[in-house]
């Protein structure tokens, strides 16, 4: 019995030193996937992953449960995704600021947005709205450019240093030569709600907080930076108005760098399978997002020419957060 009792140990004792057997990819997914968001719960792109999550796990046969790790505008969470196990059970959604703005504003940012990432596709894009309130003295671009030519002051809000807010306002100001001065905000419902009590009279503001205050005529829309909306299609884009601006906000689906061709393409297609559900189209829709599957190396050339883009517009403008 001793004999036997010392050979099961030092078995076990050997199978515990080795390593563990990788997964055949052509299997996956055997097990719950994670998917890890960046953003507090109840929030847009909390709202956005949970979406997708529930419907993609219909077509991986496997759930998906969301993880919130906030923190540090969203920077946090997403490296705790670039430094996760690279087969196939911890993905992300990742916006703007995630994968493109914070490399070009953070000058010791903690992961590399492209190389760090396996990139599964693009979820869809979304615009951001240059609000006011109902008597402001412009009503779109070109009366908010001859208000700021009169030489009068003119301050605008956004919901924090280096959001896209903050960046749609300085493509605007360096495109049409006006200034304006810059009132950072602590979060985007403190800067809502100062909107509209009038202690602001312009502002930028996500497109999903905005429809409803455009819609019920709370406050006024002057221009939608990126593309018009399908939430308020009235309301005509900074291209249309001549600011030569066509750059797509987009949001997208990663995984960490490495990941197995065949779980890549088992992900990418239960993406895309989720975006072409009507339920999943409708409420994108009414969070302002456009549903529009871009492959992943597509998307991931598209990140990459959106970096140097952007990192220009922040040098130029002096933004860095340190």
């Amino acid at each position: 019995m001793k004999l036997r009792t010392v050979t099961l140990s030092l078995l076990a004792l050997l199978s515990a030193a080795l390593p563990a057997r990788a997964e055949d990819p052509a299997a996956y997914p055997t097990r719950k996937i994670r998917m890890l968001l960046p953003y507090a719960a109840g929030g847009g792109g909390d709202v956005v992953g949970r979406l997708l999550a529930d419907r993609m796990s219909k077509s991986l046969g496997q759930s998906i449960y969301i993880e919130n790790h906030t923190g540090a505008a969203g920077t946090l969470g997403t490296q705790m995704v670039a430094a996760a196990a690279n087969d196939g059970y911890t993905i992300t959604v990742g916006g703007m600021t995630t994968h493109v703005l914070a490399p070009a504003i953070y000058p010791k940012l903690a992961y590399d947005p492209i190389k760090d990432f396996t990139t599964i596709g693009r979820v869809g894009t979304s615009s951001i709205m240059l609000v006011a309130t109902k008597d402001f003295a412009a009503n779109d671009i070109k009366g908010l450019i001859a208000l700021a030519k009169k030489g009068e002051p003119v301050q605008y809000g956004s919901w924090g240093v280096g959001s896209t807010g903050q960046f749609c306002a300085e493509i605007l100001m360096q495109q049409t030569g006006i200034k304006m001065d810059h009132v950072p905000f602590n979060g985007i419902a403190k800067l809502a709600g100062d909107l509209l009590g009038g202690h602001i009279s312009l502002a930028t503001l996500d497109v999903a907080t905005a429809t409803p205050l455009v819609k019920d005529g709370s406050i006024k829309a002057l221009a939608a930076c990126g593309e018009r909306s399908p939430s308020l299609p009235d309301v005509a884009s900074y291209k249309e108005q001549g600011v030569p601006f066509d750059r797509s906000l987009s949001w997208a689906m990663y995984a960490p760098a490495g990941l197995a061709e065949p779980i890549a393409k088992k992900l990418s297609a239960a993406l895309k399978d989720a975006l072409g559900d009507a339920v999943v189209k409708e409420k994108l829709l009414g969070l302002g997002i456009t549903p529009q599957f871009v492959p992943g190396d597509e998307q991931r050339d598209i990140n990459a020419r959106d970096i140097a883009v952007w990192k220009q517009v922040a040098k130029d403008a002096g933004i860095e957060v340190k």
